[in-house]
């Protein structure tokens, strides 16, 4: 008999490509391990849902059934659901744990299995091992030794309980009748179903069931979103776009002028808003690809910041510790005080329209507003596909040290939270080089004035590390 695949979790849960090791066997095995674990330590209550992915149902009835069988109360979701809903729900029910069947922006061919904390947000790293270990070589379930117990298996309406949370916590009729024009991408993700209940008259792009996500990883970033930067630019009327990943845990937002708004950006308008407007307190977490104009504004309004490495997880474990206001990670992931410790794509643009709605400015505008407290700048990042022994070749070059410069840019500073991040002469130029925790690609990550700037100091970096 083969041996049988061994199961890593990553920077947010485990994920595989579908029929190669992300099989019914290995979800079996996986849930199996994690049902262990929750009665190893006196649990006895999960919420377990899917997303749109392909598979979804039959891999979220099989993780319901084997924790089941392990004596544990399952409720389920009995249709695709995003992660935030999964979150919510688990501290609705007073449920002990929440599971996810989801790969989130990942491409296609993959899915996933996502864990989430009786608190609502990603289960803290030291649980996530204990699951790991857990994981058995072989799944006693799917060789018949357990059954399921039906009896322990409810379903429950996780969109209805997310969504009456979202209209108690927002002004959405202001929202609604402030002017502003929604153009919503859902990239054939969760966010589809329930953004359409919340704004009904919103523009909606790429909202209906399709398992390969037509071909597209759902991952709401620039390059990926063209279709809906051009509706803007080519409207009569003026549009802020607004898209969500696979599992609508991540955003991306475009102005009125179809110009993409990172995460960066994003993270700074929900500190203004939150601290200024609002005046709400609370520190600042952010990951170690954000930029470092978050602690600037931070310090301009007397709140402390703390830099995680990469992983929502190291956020979402802090705000249960401290006082947090604001929390994010460059690649969407964003969170703010008042809901759960969880990132969640349609609860930030929602925050970020009730600003503008309240402020009576379109977004391009708050962005301007910003540009002037900390300065003006623009990021990006290249994702490559190398093959390891090239990858493993970049990494090791950084992590010798001594690199004075890349091609004719001089390092000024170095830093190493997690990845490799190099500071240049210049203020507020920067490039980060750190492999994908979640895939097989190498990330490379940059910050500068503007986006011309941007692109050079990533095709120097890229020539210098193939020298």
């Amino acid at each position: 008999m083969n041996k049988p695949a061994e199961i890593k979790f990553g920077t947010d849960g485990w994920r595989a490509i579908i029929a190669d090791t992300y099989t019914l066997t290995n979800v079996m095995r996986v849930a199996e391990g994690t049902a262990q674990w929750m009665k190893d330590n006196s649990m006895n209550k999960v919420v377990v849902g899917h997303d749109c992915r392909f598979g979804g149902p039959m891999f979220s009835k099989a993780t319901a059934e084997v924790f089941s069988a392990y004596g544990i109360e399952v409720y389920r979701a009995s249709d695709y659901v995003s992660t935030p809903m999964v979150s919510y729900g688990v501290v609705n029910a007073k449920a002990d744990l929440g599971v996810v069947i989801t790969a989130s922006h990942n491409p296609p061919s993959y899915n996933g299995f996502k864990l989430k904390s009786k608190f609502g947000g990603p289960s803290v790293p030291a649980d996530i091992a204990a699951v790991e270990a857990s994981i058995p070589e072989y799944s006693r379930f799917a060789a018949g030794e357990i059954t399921v117990n039906t009896s322990l298996i409810h379903e429950i309406d996780l969109e209805e309980i997310y969504y009456q949370k979202v209209m108690d916590s927002f002004d959405i009729k202001g929202i609604a009748t402030s002017g502003i024009n929604l153009a919503y991408d859902a990239m054939y993700g969760a966010g589809q179903r329930v953004l359409h209940r919340i704004l009904p008259k919103a523009k909606l792009l790429h909202c209906d069931e399709n398992p390969g996500f037509h071909g597209q990883a759902p991952e709401p970033i620039g390059r990926n979103l063209n279709e809906l930067s051009r509706f803007i630019q080519d409207s009569d009327v003026s549009y802020v776009g607004l898209a969500t990943d696979g599992d609508a845990d991540r955003i991306g937002l475009f102005d009125e002028h179809g110009k993409f708004v990172d995460s960066h950006h994003i993270l700074l308008l929900l500190l203004y808003y939150l601290a200024v407007e609002k005046n709400m307190t609370g520190d600042v977490i952010v990951t170690f690809s954000v930029t470092e104009k978050m602690k600037k504004l931070a310090d301009q309004l007397g709140l402390k910041t703390t830099v995680t490495k990469i992983g929502f997880k190291y956020i979402a474990e802090l705000m249960l510790e401290q006082d947090v206001l604001v929390g994010g990670e460059e690649s969407g992931g964003l969170a703010v005080k008042g809901f759960i410790p969880e990132r969640d794509g349609i609860w930030i643009g929602l925050t970020i329209m009730e600003f503008m709605a309240k402020s009576g400015k379109r977004l391009h505008e708050l962005v301007s507003m910003i540009h002037e407290r900390v300065g003006s700048f623009d990021f990006d990042r290249d994702d490559l596909h190398l093959d390891e022994e090239k990858k493993q070749a970049v990494i090791a070059r950084c992590q010798t040290g001594g690199i004075d410069n890349i091609g004719d840019l001089v390092v000024k500073d170095t830093d190493d939270i997690d990845g490799y991040k190099f500071f240049f002469e210049t203020e507020g130029e920067w490039v980060m080089i750190r492999p994908s925790g979640t895939e097989p690609v190498l990330r490379v990550y940059a910050q500068a004035a503007n986006s011309t700037r941007v692109r050079e100091i990533l095709d120097t970096t890229h020539a210098f590390f193939q020298q």
